[in-house]
């Protein structure tokens, strides 16, 4: 067992041009987290970002997209953890992930930002590098100069399937993340079961 679950961000950029993208991968798992629970957001100038609360697997559990883009994710993050008094070890940050084929997600904590924006902007202003991540693939185009064109432009129809179910597999699998069963979460979704239905 480790920490519950006590804050859940996704990654993304905000507004209707960046929605569906490969880079809202994150924000987009987060939205279907607050749909399968009822749960309404609502902006919060203070935060930067859009909140509410969830209840999974019976604990209380915060959903927070903040408002700024990608590469300023960390500031807004900051806000509302330490109005909430968020420790680091209860953070769960989703986001997409290069090196993972549509349909593939990876749960870890720690690690590098491998490039990521949104991740190389959260460890300065956390000071930490010791939060769970829930990595949501979306594959790779081939060579670094097409990456940021790729991830700002939206997946195919079958990649976003591929990607839609992986996000329903993690959402399946919740429940045991937030009340800090990780590696038997880990156990379904790396096994690549989690993504069949």
């Amino acid at each position: 067992m480790t920490s519950p679950v006590s804050l859940i961000v996704g990654l993304g950029n905000p507004g209707e041009r960046y929605a569906g993208t490969r880079h809202n991968a994150g924000k987009n798992f987060l939205l279907q987290v607050a749909a399968d629970v009822g749960a309404a957001f609502r902006f919060e100038s203070k935060f930067e970002g859009s909140v509410a609360t969830a209840r999974i697997d019976a604990n209380e559990v915060r959903l927070f997209a903040p408002g700024t883009f990608m590469n300023d994710s960390g500031r807004a993050i900051y806000k509302v953890m330490r109005f909430f008094k968020v420790p680091i070890d209860q953070l769960l940050v989703a986001h997409d992930e290069l090196d993972l084929p549509p349909g593939t997600i990876r749960l870890k904590r720690g690690g590098g930002h491998g490039g990521h924006n949104g991740l190389r902007d959260i460890f300065p202003h956390l000071e930490s590098r010791d939060f769970l991540r829930l990595r949501i693939g979306i594959g790779h185009p081939g060579t670094a100069d097409q990456v940021v064109d790729y991830v700002l432009r939206k997946p195919s129809r079958e990649e976003a399937d591929l990607i839609q179910k992986s996000i329903e597999a993690a959402c399946r699998e919740l429940p045991k993340i937030v009340r800090g069963d990780t590696s038997l979460a880990m156990n379904v979704l790396h096994s690549g079961t989690g993504t069949v239905d």
